[in-house]
Protein backbone atom coordinates (compact mmCIF):
# COMPACT_ATOMS: atom_id res chain seq x y z
CA UNK A 1 0.00 0.00 0.00
CA UNK A 2 2.83 2.24 0.48
CA UNK A 3 3.21 4.96 2.86
CA UNK A 4 1.91 7.81 3.54
CA UNK A 5 3.42 11.38 4.14
CA UNK A 6 4.14 11.51 8.05
CA UNK A 7 3.55 7.63 8.65
CA UNK A 8 6.23 6.12 10.76
CA UNK A 9 7.36 3.12 9.10
CA UNK A 10 5.09 1.23 12.28
CA UNK A 11 2.16 2.74 10.82
CA UNK A 12 2.92 1.53 7.27
CA UNK A 13 3.08 -1.82 8.17
CA UNK A 14 0.37 -2.15 10.44
CA UNK A 15 -2.04 -0.35 7.04
CA UNK A 16 -0.52 -2.73 5.00
CA UNK A 17 -1.65 -5.55 7.19
CA UNK A 18 -5.17 -4.31 7.26
CA UNK A 19 -5.25 -4.17 4.10
CA UNK A 20 -4.18 -7.55 3.15
CA UNK A 21 -6.45 -9.04 5.94
CA UNK A 22 -9.54 -7.19 3.91
CA UNK A 23 -8.43 -8.66 1.07
CA UNK A 24 -8.53 -11.80 2.68
CA UNK A 25 -11.44 -11.40 4.16
CA UNK A 26 -13.30 -10.48 0.65
CA UNK A 27 -12.06 -13.13 -1.05
CA UNK A 28 -13.09 -15.65 1.59
CA UNK A 29 -16.62 -14.22 1.37
CA UNK A 30 -16.61 -14.83 -2.07
CA UNK A 31 -15.68 -17.96 -1.87
CA UNK A 32 -18.33 -18.69 0.69
CA UNK A 33 -20.91 -17.44 -1.70
CA UNK A 34 -19.51 -19.53 -4.14
CA UNK A 35 -20.27 -22.28 -2.29
CA UNK A 36 -23.73 -21.13 -1.30
CA UNK A 37 -24.64 -20.68 -4.73
CA UNK A 38 -23.40 -24.29 -5.68
CA UNK A 39 -24.95 -26.06 -2.58
CA UNK A 40 -28.50 -24.39 -4.05
CA UNK A 41 -27.97 -24.80 -7.14
CA UNK A 42 -27.29 -28.75 -6.77
CA UNK A 43 -30.06 -29.16 -4.39
CA UNK A 44 -32.20 -31.89 -5.41
CA UNK A 45 -30.29 -32.90 -8.57
CA UNK A 46 -31.54 -36.38 -9.28
CA UNK A 47 -30.09 -36.89 -12.79
CA UNK A 48 -26.19 -37.44 -13.55
CA UNK A 49 -26.37 -36.13 -17.03
CA UNK A 50 -28.06 -32.87 -15.65
CA UNK A 51 -25.89 -32.70 -12.88
CA UNK A 52 -22.68 -33.03 -14.89
CA UNK A 53 -23.31 -30.00 -17.24
CA UNK A 54 -24.62 -28.15 -13.87
CA UNK A 55 -20.85 -28.81 -12.01
CA UNK A 56 -19.31 -27.98 -15.32
CA UNK A 57 -21.08 -24.35 -15.55
CA UNK A 58 -20.47 -23.83 -12.19
CA UNK A 59 -16.75 -24.33 -11.83
CA UNK A 60 -15.86 -22.49 -15.59
CA UNK A 61 -14.17 -19.91 -15.37
CA UNK A 62 -14.94 -19.41 -11.49
CA UNK A 63 -12.32 -22.28 -10.23
CA UNK A 64 -10.54 -22.80 -13.97
CA UNK A 65 -10.49 -21.74 -17.79
CA UNK A 66 -10.97 -25.54 -18.24
CA UNK A 67 -12.22 -28.48 -15.94
CA UNK A 68 -12.88 -32.17 -17.18
CA UNK A 69 -15.16 -34.55 -14.83
CA UNK A 70 -14.24 -38.03 -15.12
CA UNK A 71 -16.66 -40.50 -13.87
CA UNK A 72 -15.09 -44.15 -12.85
CA UNK A 73 -16.54 -47.11 -14.30
CA UNK A 74 -14.77 -50.45 -13.18
CA UNK A 75 -10.90 -50.02 -14.70
CA UNK A 76 -12.29 -47.22 -17.30
CA UNK A 77 -13.97 -43.72 -17.03
CA UNK A 78 -16.22 -41.65 -18.70
CA UNK A 79 -15.03 -37.85 -19.59
CA UNK A 80 -16.55 -34.99 -20.05
CA UNK A 81 -15.13 -30.92 -20.35
CA UNK A 82 -15.93 -27.19 -20.40
CA UNK A 83 -13.37 -24.89 -21.57
CA UNK A 84 -14.07 -21.09 -20.62
CA UNK A 85 -16.63 -19.65 -23.98
CA UNK A 86 -16.99 -23.09 -25.16
CA UNK A 87 -19.36 -26.05 -24.95
CA UNK A 88 -19.26 -28.97 -23.18
CA UNK A 89 -18.12 -31.73 -24.84
CA UNK A 90 -19.67 -35.40 -25.84
CA UNK A 91 -19.40 -37.32 -22.95
CA UNK A 92 -16.38 -39.81 -23.78
CA UNK A 93 -15.84 -43.79 -22.68
CA UNK A 94 -12.39 -44.73 -22.06
CA UNK A 95 -12.62 -48.56 -21.45
CA UNK A 96 -9.47 -48.54 -19.96
CA UNK A 97 -6.90 -45.95 -17.70
CA UNK A 98 -3.98 -48.60 -17.12
CA UNK A 99 -2.38 -49.05 -14.34
CA UNK A 100 0.79 -46.70 -14.83
CA UNK A 101 1.59 -43.51 -12.47
CA UNK A 102 -0.82 -41.28 -14.38
CA UNK A 103 -2.66 -38.78 -11.93
CA UNK A 104 -5.80 -39.80 -12.66
CA UNK A 105 -5.50 -43.38 -11.82
CA UNK A 106 -3.92 -42.67 -8.81
CA UNK A 107 -6.51 -40.05 -7.88
CA UNK A 108 -8.81 -43.51 -8.85
CA UNK A 109 -7.08 -45.84 -6.44
CA UNK A 110 -6.26 -42.71 -3.59
CA UNK A 111 -9.02 -39.93 -4.24
CA UNK A 112 -5.92 -37.28 -2.83
CA UNK A 113 -5.47 -33.87 -4.94
CA UNK A 114 -2.67 -33.95 -7.27
CA UNK A 115 -1.08 -30.28 -8.75
CA UNK A 116 1.23 -30.01 -11.81
CA UNK A 117 2.49 -26.93 -12.84
CA UNK A 118 2.94 -26.78 -16.91
CA UNK A 119 5.26 -23.82 -18.55
CA UNK A 120 5.60 -22.85 -21.94
CA UNK A 121 7.62 -25.64 -23.24
CA UNK A 122 7.21 -28.63 -21.52
CA UNK A 123 5.55 -31.39 -24.07
CA UNK A 124 1.93 -31.72 -23.15
CA UNK A 125 2.08 -35.42 -24.06
CA UNK A 126 4.24 -35.62 -20.94
CA UNK A 127 2.39 -34.06 -18.36
CA UNK A 128 -0.83 -33.32 -18.92
CA UNK A 129 -1.90 -36.37 -20.63
CA UNK A 130 -1.08 -37.98 -17.00
CA UNK A 131 -4.63 -36.06 -15.71
CA UNK A 132 -6.66 -35.94 -19.31
CA UNK A 133 -6.04 -39.52 -20.97
CA UNK A 134 -7.29 -38.31 -24.69
CA UNK A 135 -5.65 -36.80 -27.16
CA UNK A 136 -8.54 -34.04 -27.98
CA UNK A 137 -9.05 -32.94 -24.75
CA UNK A 138 -5.72 -33.05 -23.78
CA UNK A 139 -4.91 -30.72 -27.08
CA UNK A 140 -8.29 -28.30 -25.55
CA UNK A 141 -6.47 -28.41 -21.82
CA UNK A 142 -2.80 -27.29 -23.45
CA UNK A 143 -4.19 -24.57 -25.13
CA UNK A 144 -3.78 -22.71 -21.53
CA UNK A 145 -0.28 -22.76 -21.51
CA UNK A 146 1.41 -21.98 -19.49
CA UNK A 147 -1.04 -23.30 -16.94
CA UNK A 148 -1.27 -25.27 -13.36
CA UNK A 149 -3.62 -28.26 -13.23
CA UNK A 150 -5.28 -29.90 -10.15
CA UNK A 151 -6.89 -32.98 -10.08
CA UNK A 152 -9.39 -33.96 -7.06
CA UNK A 153 -11.08 -36.87 -5.79
CA UNK A 154 -14.67 -37.32 -6.55
CA UNK A 155 -15.41 -39.14 -3.27
CA UNK A 156 -18.71 -40.21 -1.43
CA UNK A 157 -20.23 -43.09 0.90
CA UNK A 158 -15.82 -43.89 1.20
CA UNK A 159 -15.45 -44.31 -2.25
CA UNK A 160 -14.36 -42.72 -5.10
CA UNK A 161 -16.54 -42.33 -7.70
CA UNK A 162 -14.89 -40.25 -9.84
CA UNK A 163 -12.76 -37.11 -10.37
CA UNK A 164 -12.02 -33.21 -10.92
CA UNK A 165 -9.66 -31.71 -12.51
CA UNK A 166 -9.09 -27.91 -13.37
CA UNK A 167 -6.71 -26.09 -15.48
CA UNK A 168 -5.95 -22.23 -15.03
CA UNK A 169 -3.80 -20.38 -17.46
CA UNK A 170 -2.32 -16.85 -17.58
CA UNK A 171 -0.24 -17.76 -14.66
CA UNK A 172 -2.87 -18.29 -12.26
CA UNK A 173 -1.43 -20.35 -9.93
CA UNK A 174 -3.36 -22.70 -7.49
CA UNK A 175 -3.02 -21.06 -3.93
CA UNK A 176 -3.75 -22.76 -0.85
CA UNK A 177 -7.37 -21.40 -0.42
CA UNK A 178 -7.76 -22.43 -3.91
CA UNK A 179 -7.20 -26.09 -3.38
CA UNK A 180 -9.17 -26.26 -0.33
CA UNK A 181 -12.12 -24.43 -2.69
CA UNK A 182 -11.93 -27.35 -5.37
CA UNK A 183 -11.48 -30.26 -2.94
CA UNK A 184 -14.46 -28.40 -0.82
CA UNK A 185 -16.70 -28.22 -4.69
CA UNK A 186 -15.19 -31.50 -5.33
CA UNK A 187 -16.88 -33.25 -1.88
CA UNK A 188 -20.06 -31.66 -3.02
CA UNK A 189 -19.84 -32.99 -6.51
CA UNK A 190 -19.40 -36.15 -5.41
CA UNK A 191 -22.32 -36.42 -2.73
CA UNK A 192 -24.70 -34.94 -5.71
CA UNK A 193 -23.34 -37.16 -8.19
CA UNK A 194 -23.91 -39.86 -5.71
CA UNK A 195 -27.24 -39.70 -4.93
CA UNK A 196 -28.59 -38.92 -8.52
CA UNK A 197 -26.78 -42.63 -9.51
CA UNK A 198 -28.41 -44.32 -6.58
CA UNK A 199 -31.99 -42.51 -7.84
CA UNK A 200 -31.36 -43.56 -11.05
CA UNK A 201 -30.30 -46.94 -10.54
CA UNK A 202 -33.17 -47.56 -8.02
CA UNK A 203 -35.49 -46.05 -10.63
CA UNK A 204 -34.19 -48.62 -12.89
CA UNK A 205 -34.61 -51.51 -10.28
CA UNK A 206 -38.37 -50.20 -9.76
CA UNK A 207 -39.08 -50.58 -13.37
CA UNK A 208 -37.07 -54.83 -13.68
CA UNK A 209 -39.60 -54.89 -10.90
CA UNK A 210 -42.55 -53.44 -12.20
CA UNK A 211 -41.97 -55.37 -15.26
CA UNK A 212 -42.34 -58.59 -13.35
CA UNK A 213 -44.85 -57.87 -11.28
CA UNK A 214 -47.43 -57.35 -13.85
CA UNK A 215 -47.93 -58.02 -17.49
CA UNK A 216 -46.94 -55.11 -19.99
CA UNK A 217 -49.80 -56.77 -22.53
CA UNK A 218 -52.48 -58.83 -21.49
CA UNK A 219 -52.79 -61.97 -23.43
CA UNK A 220 -55.50 -62.76 -26.71
CA UNK A 221 -58.85 -65.03 -24.70
CA UNK A 222 -60.40 -65.97 -28.00
CA UNK A 223 -64.37 -64.57 -27.37
CA UNK A 224 -63.37 -61.98 -24.47
CA UNK A 225 -61.74 -58.59 -23.98
CA UNK A 226 -59.89 -57.99 -20.95
CA UNK A 227 -58.14 -54.54 -20.09
CA UNK A 228 -56.48 -53.74 -16.39
CA UNK A 229 -55.33 -50.78 -14.88
CA UNK A 230 -52.53 -49.91 -12.02
CA UNK A 231 -51.94 -47.14 -9.85
CA UNK A 232 -48.95 -47.51 -7.47
CA UNK A 233 -49.80 -45.73 -3.68
CA UNK A 234 -46.28 -43.79 -4.15
CA UNK A 235 -46.93 -41.61 -7.03
CA UNK A 236 -42.53 -42.11 -7.83
CA UNK A 237 -42.53 -45.51 -8.12
CA UNK A 238 -44.38 -47.32 -10.22
CA UNK A 239 -44.26 -50.82 -8.11
CA UNK A 240 -46.13 -51.51 -4.95
CA UNK A 241 -48.47 -54.15 -3.28
CA UNK A 242 -50.71 -54.81 -5.90
CA UNK A 243 -50.69 -57.32 -8.71
CA UNK A 244 -52.65 -58.96 -11.41
CA UNK A 245 -51.84 -61.23 -14.01
CA UNK A 246 -53.76 -63.59 -17.10
CA UNK A 247 -52.44 -66.83 -17.91
CA UNK A 248 -53.57 -69.90 -19.93
CA UNK A 249 -54.39 -71.00 -23.82
CA UNK A 250 -57.38 -71.93 -26.08
CA UNK A 251 -60.32 -72.49 -23.77
CA UNK A 252 -58.87 -72.33 -20.53
CA UNK A 253 -57.00 -69.55 -18.92
CA UNK A 254 -56.56 -68.18 -15.71
CA UNK A 255 -57.16 -64.63 -14.31
CA UNK A 256 -55.85 -63.41 -10.63
CA UNK A 257 -56.35 -59.94 -8.75
CA UNK A 258 -54.39 -59.75 -5.86
CA UNK A 259 -53.09 -57.09 -2.78
CA UNK A 260 -50.30 -57.80 -0.49
CA UNK A 261 -49.80 -56.58 2.91
CA UNK A 262 -47.87 -53.38 2.56
CA UNK A 263 -46.19 -51.36 0.08
CA UNK A 264 -43.83 -50.15 -1.73
CA UNK A 265 -40.40 -52.51 -2.65
CA UNK A 266 -40.79 -54.85 0.62
CA UNK A 267 -44.14 -55.60 -1.23
CA UNK A 268 -43.08 -55.86 -4.03
CA UNK A 269 -40.96 -58.83 -3.29
CA UNK A 270 -43.55 -60.77 -1.77
CA UNK A 271 -45.87 -60.03 -4.67
CA UNK A 272 -43.08 -61.43 -7.27
CA UNK A 273 -43.34 -64.60 -4.93
CA UNK A 274 -47.24 -64.67 -4.90
CA UNK A 275 -47.50 -64.36 -8.68
CA UNK A 276 -44.76 -66.71 -9.33
CA UNK A 277 -46.19 -69.35 -7.18
CA UNK A 278 -49.95 -68.99 -8.74
CA UNK A 279 -48.35 -69.23 -11.95
CA UNK A 280 -46.68 -72.72 -11.40
CA UNK A 281 -49.60 -73.84 -9.66
CA UNK A 282 -52.11 -73.02 -12.45
CA UNK A 283 -49.90 -75.21 -14.73
CA UNK A 284 -50.65 -78.13 -13.07
CA UNK A 285 -54.19 -77.35 -12.46
CA UNK A 286 -56.34 -74.19 -12.82
CA UNK A 287 -59.17 -75.05 -10.46
CA UNK A 288 -58.53 -71.29 -8.49
CA UNK A 289 -59.18 -73.01 -5.00
CA UNK A 290 -56.34 -75.94 -5.37
CA UNK A 291 -54.31 -72.46 -6.48
CA UNK A 292 -55.05 -70.91 -3.50
CA UNK A 293 -54.32 -73.59 -1.39
CA UNK A 294 -51.06 -74.26 -3.03
CA UNK A 295 -50.08 -70.27 -2.30
CA UNK A 296 -51.14 -70.33 0.85
CA UNK A 297 -48.92 -73.36 1.83
CA UNK A 298 -45.87 -71.83 0.32
CA UNK A 299 -46.67 -68.54 1.82
CA UNK A 300 -47.37 -70.23 5.06
CA UNK A 301 -44.44 -71.98 4.98
CA UNK A 302 -41.99 -69.34 4.87
CA UNK A 303 -42.45 -67.64 8.51
CA UNK A 304 -43.24 -64.30 6.91
CA UNK A 305 -45.97 -61.87 9.25
CA UNK A 306 -47.45 -60.60 6.00
CA UNK A 307 -50.41 -61.77 3.95
CA UNK A 308 -52.14 -61.70 0.72
CA UNK A 309 -55.74 -61.41 -0.19
CA UNK A 310 -56.40 -62.70 -4.23
CA UNK A 311 -59.83 -63.43 -6.18
CA UNK A 312 -58.71 -66.24 -8.46
CA UNK A 313 -60.47 -66.94 -11.70
CA UNK A 314 -60.68 -69.66 -14.30
CA UNK A 315 -62.46 -68.19 -17.39
CA UNK A 316 -63.26 -70.74 -20.27
CA UNK A 317 -64.77 -69.00 -23.35
CA UNK A 318 -66.61 -70.57 -26.46
CA UNK A 319 -69.70 -72.27 -24.83
CA UNK A 320 -72.00 -73.16 -27.51
CA UNK A 321 -74.56 -70.18 -26.54
CA UNK A 322 -71.52 -67.76 -26.87
CA UNK A 323 -71.37 -67.46 -23.38
CA UNK A 324 -68.14 -67.81 -21.18
CA UNK A 325 -67.80 -70.08 -17.84
CA UNK A 326 -65.67 -68.23 -15.04
CA UNK A 327 -65.48 -70.27 -11.78
CA UNK A 328 -64.30 -68.18 -9.26
CA UNK A 329 -62.66 -68.20 -5.41
CA UNK A 330 -60.95 -65.77 -3.06
CA UNK A 331 -58.64 -66.07 -0.32
CA UNK A 332 -59.74 -62.82 1.97
CA UNK A 333 -60.05 -60.65 -1.37
CA UNK A 334 -63.60 -58.50 -2.52
CA UNK A 335 -65.73 -60.36 -4.57
CA UNK A 336 -65.52 -58.74 -8.45
CA UNK A 337 -68.94 -56.93 -9.51
CA UNK A 338 -70.69 -58.73 -12.40
CA UNK A 339 -72.19 -55.72 -14.76
CA UNK A 340 -74.87 -57.66 -17.53
CA UNK A 341 -75.60 -56.16 -20.49
CA UNK A 342 -79.10 -54.92 -19.28
CA UNK A 343 -77.32 -52.63 -16.68
CA UNK A 344 -78.15 -55.17 -13.44
CA UNK A 345 -74.91 -55.44 -11.02
CA UNK A 346 -74.49 -58.54 -9.17
CA UNK A 347 -71.75 -59.44 -6.61
CA UNK A 348 -71.40 -63.07 -6.08
CA UNK A 349 -71.58 -64.44 -2.30
CA UNK A 350 -68.27 -65.77 -1.43
CA UNK A 351 -65.76 -65.71 0.52
CA UNK A 352 -62.32 -66.69 1.47
CA UNK A 353 -59.49 -66.41 4.24
CA UNK A 354 -56.58 -64.35 3.38
CA UNK A 355 -53.33 -66.54 2.32
CA UNK A 356 -50.32 -66.76 4.68
CA UNK A 357 -52.02 -66.56 8.14
CA UNK A 358 -53.09 -69.56 8.64
CA UNK A 359 -51.83 -73.34 7.42
CA UNK A 360 -54.21 -76.04 5.90
CA UNK A 361 -56.81 -74.16 4.09
CA UNK A 362 -58.92 -75.04 1.45
CA UNK A 363 -61.17 -72.68 -0.44
CA UNK A 364 -64.98 -72.59 -1.92
CA UNK A 365 -65.56 -72.29 -5.47
CA UNK A 366 -68.65 -70.99 -7.21
CA UNK A 367 -68.91 -70.66 -10.67
CA UNK A 368 -70.32 -67.67 -12.94
CA UNK A 369 -72.11 -67.46 -16.54
CA UNK A 370 -71.37 -64.54 -18.87
CA UNK A 371 -73.62 -64.11 -21.40
CA UNK A 372 -72.27 -61.75 -24.44
CA UNK A 373 -72.22 -58.35 -23.10
CA UNK A 374 -71.79 -58.88 -19.18
CA UNK A 375 -68.75 -57.65 -17.95
CA UNK A 376 -66.88 -58.75 -14.82
CA UNK A 377 -64.96 -56.18 -12.67
CA UNK A 378 -62.34 -57.05 -10.15
CA UNK A 379 -60.87 -54.73 -8.06
CA UNK A 380 -58.02 -54.41 -4.93
CA UNK A 381 -59.26 -52.66 -1.87
CA UNK A 382 -57.32 -49.29 -3.06
CA UNK A 383 -60.92 -48.45 -4.96
CA UNK A 384 -63.57 -48.94 -1.94
CA UNK A 385 -60.98 -47.87 1.18
CA UNK A 386 -59.84 -45.06 -1.08
CA UNK A 387 -61.01 -41.90 1.76
CA UNK A 388 -62.26 -38.93 0.75
CA UNK A 389 -63.45 -35.69 2.63
CA UNK A 390 -66.06 -37.20 4.36
CA UNK A 391 -66.36 -41.23 3.56
CA UNK A 392 -64.20 -44.04 1.83
CA UNK A 393 -65.24 -44.47 -1.40
CA UNK A 394 -66.90 -47.87 -0.41
CA UNK A 395 -68.45 -50.91 -2.67
CA UNK A 396 -71.86 -49.41 -2.55
CA UNK A 397 -70.92 -46.15 -5.16
CA UNK A 398 -68.92 -48.49 -6.88
CA UNK A 399 -72.15 -50.42 -7.54
CA UNK A 400 -74.01 -47.04 -8.07
CA UNK A 401 -71.35 -46.35 -10.40
CA UNK A 402 -71.61 -48.81 -12.61
CA UNK A 403 -74.72 -49.53 -14.47
CA UNK A 404 -73.76 -46.10 -16.94
CA UNK A 405 -71.34 -48.32 -18.45
CA UNK A 406 -73.31 -51.31 -18.91
CA UNK A 407 -72.17 -52.47 -22.57
CA UNK A 408 -68.82 -50.30 -22.75
CA UNK A 409 -65.42 -51.24 -23.55
CA UNK A 410 -63.62 -52.74 -20.51
CA UNK A 411 -60.97 -50.22 -20.42
CA UNK A 412 -63.84 -47.29 -20.46
CA UNK A 413 -64.87 -48.91 -17.31
CA UNK A 414 -61.49 -49.23 -15.70
CA UNK A 415 -60.78 -45.56 -16.49
CA UNK A 416 -63.91 -44.26 -15.18
CA UNK A 417 -63.48 -46.31 -11.82
CA UNK A 418 -60.46 -44.92 -11.83
CA UNK A 419 -61.03 -41.40 -12.67
CA UNK A 420 -63.92 -41.59 -9.94
CA UNK A 421 -61.45 -42.82 -6.89
CA UNK A 422 -59.28 -39.74 -7.71
CA UNK A 423 -61.83 -37.19 -7.71
CA UNK A 424 -63.04 -39.05 -4.21
CA UNK A 425 -59.63 -38.89 -2.62
CA UNK A 426 -59.26 -35.08 -3.63
CA UNK A 427 -55.76 -35.04 -3.56
CA UNK A 428 -55.40 -37.23 -0.68
CA UNK A 429 -52.83 -40.07 -0.13
CA UNK A 430 -54.54 -43.73 -1.29
CA UNK A 431 -52.94 -47.27 -1.35
CA UNK A 432 -52.64 -48.92 -4.58
CA UNK A 433 -55.16 -49.39 -7.21
CA UNK A 434 -55.55 -52.29 -9.73
CA UNK A 435 -58.89 -53.04 -11.67
CA UNK A 436 -58.93 -55.88 -13.82
CA UNK A 437 -62.19 -56.41 -16.56
CA UNK A 438 -63.20 -59.36 -18.44
CA UNK A 439 -66.46 -58.85 -20.97
CA UNK A 440 -67.31 -61.69 -22.96
CA UNK A 441 -68.05 -60.71 -26.77
CA UNK A 442 -69.44 -64.16 -27.86
CA UNK A 443 -68.66 -66.92 -30.40
CA UNK A 444 -66.23 -65.65 -33.25
CA UNK A 445 -65.35 -62.85 -31.00
CA UNK A 446 -61.88 -61.59 -31.09
CA UNK A 447 -60.00 -59.54 -28.02
CA UNK A 448 -58.33 -56.47 -28.59
CA UNK A 449 -57.15 -55.75 -25.12
CA UNK A 450 -55.69 -53.01 -23.41
CA UNK A 451 -53.58 -52.47 -20.60
CA UNK A 452 -51.83 -49.46 -18.71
Amino acid sequence: MGALLGDSPGETMARDRMAEENSALEHALERAAFMQDVSRRLAGSLNVRRTLLQLLHLGVPYLGDWMMLALFDGRGARLVSLGAGGSVTEPLFLPELGDGPAALDRIRRGGHTDLLHLDSVSPAADSLATFIPDESLCARAAAQRPAEVLGAGLTARGSTLGALVLVRGDGRAFAEADRTLAEEFARRAAVTLDSAALYEERSEVASVLQASLRPPVLERIPGMRVSARFRAAKEHMSIGGDFYDLHGANDDWSLVIGDVCGKGVDAAVLTGRARQTIRTAAHFDRSPATILTALNDVLYGADSDRFVTVACARVRPGRRDGSAEVTLALAGHPAPLVLRGDGTVEEPELSGTLSGVLPDLSYAEITIQLRPGDLMLFYTDGVCEAKGPEDMFGVQRLRALLPAYAGAEPDTVCEAVEQQVIDHLDGRAHDDIALLALRCEGAGQEMADTAR
